[in-house]
C-alpha cells in the first residue's frame, strides 16, 4: 500500500478504470475532466464498478475505503499538484495532446511521470518540444484497465531509461502487468498482435471459409483457452516433446506455407457491412451496452478464478 498520489485526466471508461486501479492499490487519485458533466458522474460510476469487483471478491478493502481515495478535481492545477504520475486519457487527437502535455509539463514537478493511454499515437508525436520530455511516455492499457492488467510502456527516443524504470515499478505497485516496448512502433505490441489475428479472421470470412460465429468460436473455444493463461511462445514450447525448437522443426514448414498463401484483408466496406449485419442478427445495437457489462462480469469471474489458482499454486 502507498499514500502516493496520481492524477487521471479524462473521466471516461478508461480514465475511471485507471482511477480504480490506483485507488485499490492505495494511491490517492485526483480525477480531472474538462467536461464538467462527465466529471460530475465519475465518482458514482467508479463506486458502482468497485461494487461489482467486490461482488466477485476482487478487492481487499471495503468499497467506500477505495472510493474515498478518489477525488473529482474541476481544476487541472489542483489535480496535478504533488502527484507521482499523470495518466492522460483524452481523445486520440494530436493537437489536443500537444496542448495538454504542454500544460502538464508546465504545471507538474520535474520528477512527475507524464503518461498517455493512447492506443495508437507515439509519445514522440506530442512531447518533442517539451522541456521535460525525458519524463514522458505512453502507458497503453487494455480496456478496461481495472479488469485487464496489461499496460504497455513505450517511450519516445528522448524518454530517459530512468523514466521507464520508474514507470514500470509504479504500475507494478498498482497491480498491473507492465511490458516494455523497446522502440516506437505503430499500435505498440498488443494492437499489432490483435491486428494480425483480426486481419486473418476477416480474410478467412471474406473468402467464405467460415461464418463469423464459427471464427469467433475458433478463438473463444480454441486458442483463447490456452492463451488466457500462457502466451504463444510458451504454448508452442509445450506442444512438442523437445520444446520450442522441436515444434519449429515439426511445423515450421506448415506455417511457411500458410504465410505464403495468406490473403491480407483490405477492410473492404462490403465485407464489413456483411459482418456487421451478421453480428446485428445475433446482438441488436441496443443490447451492445448490456453485453459489454456481461463481458466485464465474465472478466471479473476469470480474474477471481485466476486469483484462486495463484493462491493454490503458492
Amino acid at each position: 500500500m502507498t499514500n502516493q498520489s496520481v492524477a487521471v485526466i479524462g473521466s471516461g471508461r478508461i480514465g475511471r478504470g485507471w482511477a480504480i486501479v490506483f485507488a485499490r492499490a492505495g494511491f490517492n487519485v485526483n480525477v480531472h475532466d474538462a467536461d464538467s458533466v462527465m466529471l460530475s458522474g465519475a465518482i458514482s460510476a467508479i463506486r458502482e464498478s468497485v461494487g461489482d469487483l467486490n461482488s466477485y471478491g476482487l478487492i481487499d478493502e471495503p468499497v467506500e475505503t477505495i472510493v474515498a481515495r478518489v477525488r473529482a478535481c474541476p481544476d487541472l492545477v489542483d489535480a496535478v499538484r504533488d502527484v507521482a504520475l499523470v495518466q492522460e486519457n483524452i481523445g486520440e487527437v494530436v493537437e489536443a495532446k500537444l496542448a495538454l502535455f504542454a500544460e502538464l509539463d508546465r504545471l507538474t514537478a520535474p520528477d512527475t511521470l507524464l503518461a498517455s493511454s493512447t492506443s495508437g499515437l507515439p509519445a514522440s508525436a506530442f512531447t518533442a518540444d517539451l522541456e521535460g520530455r525525458a519524463r514522458c511516455l505512453v502507458g497503453h492499457p487494455v480496456n478496461p484497465p481495472s479488469l485487464v492488467p496489461l499496460v504497455e510502456l513505450c517511450g519516445a527516443p528522448w524518454t530517459s531509461p530512468e523514466t521507464l524504470t520508474k514507470a514500470r515499478e509504479l504500475y507494478a505497485r498498482a497491480g498491473q502487468k507492465p511490458v516494455t516496448v523497446n522502440y516506437e512502433i505503430s499500435g505498440f505490441l498488443l494492437n499489432r498482435i490483435q491486428g494480425a489475428v483480426l486481419d486473418e479472421v476477416m480474410s478467412l470470412y471474406e473468402q467464405g471459409f467460415a461464418s463469423a460465429a464459427d471464427l469467433d468460436s475458433v478463438m473463444s473455444d480454441g486458442l483463447a483457452m490456452r492463451w488466457s493463461f500462457m502466451g504463444p511462445f510458451e504454448t508452442i514450447d509445450l506442444n512438442a516433446p523437445g520444446g520450442l525448437a522441436d515444434y519449429a522443426d515439426r511445423y515450421g514448414g506448415t506455417y511457411r506455407t500458410i504465410a505464403s498463401e495468406r490473403v491480407p484483408f483490405s477492410w473492404e466496406p462490403d465485407t464489413i457491412r456483411k459482418l456487421h449485419d451478421e453480428r446485428r442478427a445475433v446482438l441488436s445495437k441496443d443490447d451492445i451496452e448490456a453485453r459489454s457489462h456481461w463481458r466485464d462480469r465474465r472478466l471479473m469471474a476469470l480474474l477471481a478464478h485466476r486469483r484462486s489458482l495463484q493462491t493454490k499454486d503458492s
